[in-house]
């Protein structure tokens, strides 16, 4: 499990440019599964049939991570960008990153005016993105559009590694750890119900792939698999995040406060049964920052009854995010537990 969440996590796939991460999901379940496919938005849908007469079951993970796109090529050659997906101008400022290319990854830095050139007041203020730039070692502009050119996709460049026995880091794991449960479900699922494992697409920027996939299949339940706010570390009170890393799957009742989902009274009711029944440890959250897949998904068709099951990251939107190993591995069986009963 760790491995293939190392192989998701290094792998770029930008809002738009998810080819990266599809491809390494579609090589881990090639064989393992009914169906593979590729549809029209550039989702993956992997199915398991179950019985004729059984349910349909979506499990939604998005592919996508939060980045930045190449804007413009001044005459010295410098880039400025674009955010793509919600980033904090804080965490952007002398990261090294990489621009992805037809022709390969451009390497690149970070910019801005530096401190010593600072007024006080500059000093004392957040650094926004639009005064940032890249420096790719360029000294024009056509030097630098002989390796790059506008629209080109970028990443922080961040190696996923160890923090000690239980805990990991790396960039994307939201939702690299998402995409990492779907894969290990999809592998072990035995259920009556058929199972799509859906990879979506472009959910950092409005939940698209999300949208349309649950359109098309029209499922009787959908789970959609993410990660959220762990609050165990300073600077955050415990009341604003109260999930803990190691403390096992969060079952998310609310979020966007209720602007987004209120989890389905029924789905809410067999996730909570079937995590006792288990001896999964889980907790619950009502959260008012941001929303998942599901918001799209419930509210597709005639409305489709959907839940969302995430383990608790420190860090979150950051190339830094950590989680416990063992909050993923206990994601996957709380949902392997569900399937069965359905």
């Amino acid at each position: 499990m760790k491995e293939l969440l190392r192989k998701l996590s290094n792998a770029s796939g930008v809002s738009g440019f998810e080819d990266q991460v599809r491809e390494l999901m579609i090589n881990e379940l090639n064989g393992l599964v009914d169906d593979l496919e590729v549809d029209n938005m550039g989702n993956l849908i992997a199915v398991k049939k179950g019985k004729p007469e059984g349910k349909k079951v979506m499990l939604a993970a998005h592919m996508d991570e939060i980045g930045l796109m190449v804007r413009y090529i001044d005459k010295e050659g410098f880039i400025k960008f674009s955010k793509i997906g919600g980033i904090n101008d804080q965490m952007l400022l002398n990261q090294e990153v990489c621009i992805h290319t037809p022709q390969g990854v451009v390497r690149g830095v970070i910019g801005s005016k530096p401190p010593h050139r600072m007024k006080t007041s500059e000093k004392k203020k957040v650094i926004e993105y639009k005064n940032m730039f890249i420096d790719i070692g360029a000294s024009t502009k056509e030097e630098a559009e002989e390796l790059v050119n506008v629209g080109n996709p970028i990443t922080i460049r961040q190696e996923f590694s160890e923090l000690g026995p239980q805990l990991v880091k790396g960039k994307a794991l939201d939702n690299r750890v998402g995409c990492a449960v779907l894969v290990e479900v999809m592998k072990r699922a035995r259920s009556d119900a058929t199972i799509y494992g859906v990879g979506t697409v472009q959910e950092e920027v409005g939940l698209k792939g999300a949208r349309t996939s649950a359109f098309r299949i029209n499922p009787d339940l959908a789970l959609a698999l993410d990660v959220t706010i762990a609050g165990d570390h300073p600077g955050i009170k415990e009341e604003e995040a109260p999930a803990k890393t190691g403390k096992g799957p969060c079952i998310i009742l609310t979020d966007a406060s209720g602007r987004g989902l209120i989890t389905h009274p029924q789905v809410k009711e067999l996730l909570i049964q079937v995590a006792e029944e288990e001896n999964i440890p889980y907790q619950l959250e009502v959260s008012e920052g941001g929303t998942t897949d599901a918001t799209a998904i419930h509210l597709t068709r005639e409305g489709i009854p959907t839940g969302v099951i995430s383990p608790a990251s420190r860090y979150i939107h950051t190339p830094v995010s950590v989680v416990n190993i063992k909050d993923v591995e206990m994601v996957v069986e709380l949902i392997l537990a569900v399937l069965k009963r359905v």
